[in-house]
């Protein structure tokens, strides 16, 4: 049973309200001034705060403000219940950080319906949101109460690309988010040698292009469909009213990317300092982890010895001689080019 604290001067408001509440099964706790409701928040650390705006000893923009000094509370859901009816009113509200505004009189209904989407939009915001395309849509939904993924199949806004086929191209304007729907797509960075560096992977379900939009500018590298692909496209303004929406949304996302972004590092940290024998064993490995979401002991990894080449970072004539070695030592097998990793184990141990 979620808790809710009602902050509010007028005991015939106050009571009526905690009556509604608690016939909607609700936990309500009650405080007759700004100053009382600080403390009972503390106190009990409700799920949701409603507060009124003018009331004595501390109004609601004090209460707001003093409930968002404790990092404890600064994620609770915050709704004024005001007469109150000027805009200017409600922007600073909205600016020092509450979530809604209910005008006085109000109906029972538009109430319990604010309440129950800004507590269910805290619960997503607590849960570890999956990686991906279905992480991303859970927060674009709550950012703009609409099913993104849903809105671009009726729209049919996504592309095909064929193998080898340019998703986008490095030093171009970002103007997109891609979802990959379908297929394998990789990006990389290219050398003036014509040497080629694979900066990611990508399978159904993953977004790529994010980091271009978070800084406003170019894409850092290219990106390629290795196989038939389709994309979604999300428009940068859609992006970015997830972003701006909400700070808390905001950092959560973050959290999405930054797991993406260590992965990436220590990618290139390993190319640069790894034998090559490990370079190869940890690119098998990241491929497998990649692409063998089944977790399958059966699973062969197909891709050509170029792009794991540009994966591990290593000439293609070094990797095909160690891949040579590897299932000489019965690590691994190939049939027909494709790689069956035989011993796990001995790959994460490769020594240096």
């Amino acid at each position: 049973m979620n808790t809710i604290l009602l902050i509010e001067d007028n005991p015939d408001i106050r009571e009526n309200t905690a009556e509604i509440l608690e016939m909607a099964n609700y936990k309500v706790l009650t405080a007759a001034d700004g100053m009382e409701g600080v403390h009972m928040a503390f106190e009990h650390k409700p799920d949701l705060i409603i507060c009124d705006i003018t009331m004595p000893v501390l109004d609601g923009y004090g209460v707001l403000h003093m409930l968002h000094k404790r990092n404890a509370l600064h994620s609770t859901p915050f709704i004024f219940l005001t007469a109150r009816t000027e805009r200017s009113d409600m922007r600073k509200g909205m600016e020092m950080g509450a979530d809604d505004f209910i005008t006085k009189p109000f109906d029972a209904m538009e109430l319990l319906q604010a309440i129950e989407s800004r507590i269910k939009k805290a619960a997503l915001l607590k849960e570890e949101l999956s990686e991906g395309l279905s992480g991303f849509n859970s927060l674009l939904s709550v950012a703009t109460g609409k099913d993104q993924l849903a809105a671009l199949k009726e729209e049919r806004n996504t592309n095909i690309y064929k193998k080898k086929q340019i998703v986008y191209t490095e030093g171009n304007h970002a103007s997109y988010l891609f979802y990959l729907l379908r297929g394998k797509v990789k990006t990389y960075k290219r050398h003036d040698n014509g040497k080629e560096l694979i900066t990611g992977l990508y399978n159904e379900g993953d977004y790529l292009g994010y980091t271009a939009l978070l800084e406003s500018g170019t894409y850092q590298d290219s990106a390629e469909a290795m196989e038939d692909a389709e994309l979604a496209l999300i428009p940068k303004s859609d992006f970015e009213e997830l972003i701006n929406n909400d700070a808390a949304v905001l950092r959560k996302f973050m959290r999405l990317l930054t797991r993406n972004m260590v992965e990436k590092e220590e990618q290139l940290l390993g190319i640069a300092y790894n034998s090559l024998r490990k370079k190869v064993a940890d690119a098998l490995l990241a491929l497998d982890k990649k692409y063998n979401v089944h977790k399958s002991e059966s699973f062969t990894i197909d891709i050509s010895r170029d792009n794991l080449a540009a994966v591990a970072g290593v000439a293609k004539e070094s990797l095909i001689r160690t891949l040579g070695d590897f299932r000489d030592e019965k690590l691994i097998s190939i049939r027909e080019g494709e790689i069956l990793l035989l011993d796990r184990k001995r790959l994460k141990g490769m020594m240096n």
